[in-house]
């Protein structure tokens, strides 16, 4: 039997990328050249850690939360179901009936929106906060979205952020799933363990258990 390959849903990152308004771009650039030093190419990177396919620490919405290298890094690795929700403008707990949930604590939504990195979308399918008391009652940990937020851009409430961590779900956001089958798969998406951070980008990668 062939192993099954690992997908990549991750937003590349690159210097046209969109990013969030009024947040610092993404902008790679060489700080030195072979030429310049004689033996190697040396890089540096700017940007948001919010740009791209990234995991929100809770201290991103709670400044008494957790900052990103204080996360479990289990709840990023292991078994997620990737969801259609596409033809639904507002998700809600009743998007999810039907759904077996049972030996899976992750979540991908594949939405209505685009995956498209170098466009910020105008509008967002809208995640409705009674989500998170329903997903904790299905033993989910971890929820993933192919939107920049879980939230509407200009949110400063952040109801449905809020929601998801009073009931112990973290969030994964600006995911690729345009291209994935929905179903059971194995997902890695690891954050660095960047000390007192609000987040971090990850490189998101499934593999199918089918």
């Amino acid at each position: 039997m062939t192993e099954s390959k690992w997908i990549d849903i991750s937003q590349p990152l690159t210097n046209d990328m969109a990013h969030f308004p009024g947040d610092t771009p993404f902008d790679y650039s060489l700080t030195y050249s072979i030429e310049q030093t004689g033996s190697v190419n040396v890089g540096q990177m700017t940007g948001s850690l919010h740009t791209g396919t990234h995991i929100d620490a809770p201290f991103h919405y709670d400044s008494k939360g957790k900052t990103i290298e204080e996360l479990d890094i289990n709840l990023a690795i292991g078994k997620a179901k990737v969801i259609d929700v596409s033809d639904a403008e507002k998700i809600t707990a009743e998007t999810f009936q039907g759904y077996d949930f049972k030996g899976i604590s992750r979540v991908l939504l594949h939405t209505s929106l685009p995956n498209n990195p170098n466009r910020f979308p105008d509008k967002m399918p809208d995640l409705d906060p009674g989500v998170a008391p329903l997903l904790k009652e299905k033993g989910v940990k971890l929820i993933g979205v192919d939107m920049p937020s879980v939230d509407a851009p200009d949110s400063k409430d952040l109801a449905t952020h809020h929601a998801l961590y009073d009931n112990g779900i973290f969030i994964l956001e600006n995911l690729m799933l345009d291209h994935v089958v929905p179903g059971d798969y194995e997902l890695v998406a690891v954050p660095l363990a960047i000390t007192g951070a609000d987040a971090s980008p990850v490189r998101a990668v499934l593999r199918s258990l089918s």
